[in-house]
């Protein structure tokens, strides 16, 4: 697992996902809060947090905010944004973070433990994350799916675009080409992408940069949490708790750390 591989893409990272609806997750997850424990938590962990997107939009409910990520130009857009707010953002692998004690509940957002290359990994992610949950606190997660990998990801190609906007009235365009390449055997997907971002002087700056993702299968993520200490309590395919199907690009987890 390389954090340095969101060097370049981590200043454009929030334009590429501007689809995503930050708000209408953090409501599953209080849905979540207020289905399945006493009382909502006051002090989560965002894990893999990235560029703070979902950190900042739980602060702002209120809650106490904990961010781990493993790459420090994410941090750096992270802490950028959480001005005045009072997020304690962690540079750290999110197999084997340290924190100062225990949360009330773990979110981990945009398909991170995707990242994560084998199972022990992902084991071990999931053992850390236990480890720092208060008895019966919650771990929230979403996995790309094998669906996804197989004919969303495949061996397709993307380029995307948007204007970037440097300040006192600059702006210029931004430009990612994203070609997949899909391992069916190993179920693994490379992403090459190459960024170009207008300067304020009419120039273009190239950066490059490749990142993989690994596919599991449900059984093999039930497995592995109910090896570390963790309750399924559901699997859905969107926000909305509607169930999984076939097609299922994304699969939304909400399980429960068992502790004696």
């Amino acid at each position: 697992m390389d954090h340095n591989s969101y060097t370049a893409i981590a200043r454009v990272y929030d334009r590429l996902n501007k689809e995503i609806d930050y708000a209408a997750w953090a409501d599953f997850f209080e849905a979540c809060f207020d289905r399945y424990l006493p009382t909502r938590p006051t002090l989560l962990l965002d894990l893999a947090c990235g560029t703070g997107s979902m950190t900042v939009e739980l602060a702002k409910r209120g809650y106490d905010m904990i961010g781990v990520d493993g790459s420090c130009d994410m941090l750096s857009e992270a802490f950028g944004r959480s001005a005045g707010r009072q997020i304690l953002y962690l540079e750290q692998d999110m197999r084997n973070f340290e924190l100062y004690g225990t949360v009330g509940a773990v979110t981990c957002c945009l398909d991170s433990l995707n990242y994560l290359p084998t199972e022990d990994d992902l084991r071990a992610c999931f053992a850390c994350v236990h480890n720092y949950l208060d008895p019966n606190g919650l771990f929230l997660f979403d996995v790309n799916t094998p669906y996804k990998f197989e004919h969303v990801y495949g061996n397709n190609a993307y380029v995307l675009e948007d204007e970037i906007d440097y300040g006192e009235g600059d702006t210029g365009l931004v430009y990612c080409g994203w070609q997949n390449f899909y391992d069916s055997e190993h179920k693994t997907c490379e992403f090459d992408l190459s960024l170009f971002e207008e300067m304020p002087d009419g120039s273009y700056r190239r950066s490059d940069e490749q990142q993989h993702e690994y596919c599991y299968d449900l059984d093999t993520l039930k497995a592995l949490l109910a090896d570390t200490g963790f309750e399924l309590l559901g699997v859905w395919s969107d926000y909305r708790f509607s169930p999984i199907e076939e097609t299922t690009p994304r699969w939304y987890f909400a399980t429960r750390a068992i502790k004696n």
